[in-house]
């Protein structure tokens, strides 16, 4: 976790906590019955489909949250493809402390895992190491900073976080404002220039209204929803004055198109973060 500041540390943190608060309310009474509370084991965590993984860090910190005692002990990394049948890991420590943790632990790696291997699978699709795969806010609400990691883990980048960190102007900014000349009016008497700003725009009329009232004021357009030949458009009128950004209906069967556009900087996708396949990775006692 070293990679993470100490306020991100905080808020996986909570995550966790809530996360288990829920999960084992007044106590885990099936183990309570069942296990003797002293008794030990050792445990494998075991991948049942080819992945990328992520999450390991947080995953040993679940359990360790559970009991400070467990120990992991790691044969994966972060970021890195193994195949159906990789034993990631080894754990070993209290029986009922482990299965306590077990669910809330391989939630988040499974979900971790699958969006890297998602994000890995487009990365290789696009087959373009210029152009950068982007997520979006269409993430689990109060589990983003997870996500985000996620994204990173499979070899894509993170858009903003949250709405404090970069003005991005989208539609209904524009449409509340009276229009793309009126919106960059005031952001240029409003605003210092001290961080990103982006804007979206629908059409290539739109475009030519941001570079006409950037003022210098712009670093990045966002192309919505536009069609191959009118991105090629945009891209020769450009000529490098913005950063370009695409988004909108790119999936797995079309993105390779893109692949070969000079002039496209990023490519932003919902759907890392929002429609995803959990990847299947179980917690096994060693008998």
């Amino acid at each position: 976790m070293k990679y993470l500041s100490e306020k991100e540390i905080k808020m996986i943190d909570k995550i966790i906590a809530d996360a288990l608060h829920e999960d084992i309310g007044k106590g885990d009474i099936t183990s309570e019955i069942l296990i003797n509370k002293n008794q030990k084991f050792t445990t494998e965590l075991l991948l049942k489909e080819n992945a990328v993984i992520a999450g390991l860090d947080i995953f040993s910190r679940v359990l360790k949250k559970a009991d400070s005692k467990i120990k992991v002990k790691f044969f994966s990394k972060d970021g890195k493809f193994y195949k159906k049948g990789k034993v990631l890991a080894k754990i070993h420590g209290n029986a009922r402390k482990i299965l306590k943790a077990e669910r809330v632990a391989l939630n988040i790696l499974q979900r971790m895992s699958g969006i890297a291997t998602k994000v890995n699978k487009m990365k290789k699709l696009l087959n373009n190491p210029r152009i950068k795969l982007l997520d979006t806010r269409k993430t689990t609400p109060n589990f983003r900073i997870l996500e985000k990691l996620a994204v990173k883990a499979g070899g894509g980048q993170n858009h903003r976080f949250g709405l404090h960190d970069m003005i991005l102007i989208k539609d209904n900014h524009v449409d509340a404002c009276g229009g793309i000349p009126e919106v960059l009016k005031k952001l240029r008497k409003n605003l210092e220039k001290i961080i990103p700003v982006e804007i979206e725009v629908r059409n290539f009329k739109e475009f030519i209204e941001v570079k006409e009232n950037s003022g210098g004021f712009v670093d990045i357009v966002m192309l919505d929803n536009f069609s191959f030949n009118n991105l090629k458009k945009v891209l020769n009128y450009n000529r490098k004055e913005f950063r370009i950004e695409i988004s909108g209906g790119i999936n797995e069967r079309n993105i390779k198109k893109y692949s070969k556009v000079k002039g496209i900087d990023y490519i932003s996708l919902g759907s890392l973060t929002h429609s995803y396949k959990s990847t299947d990775i179980s917690l096994n006692f060693i008998i």
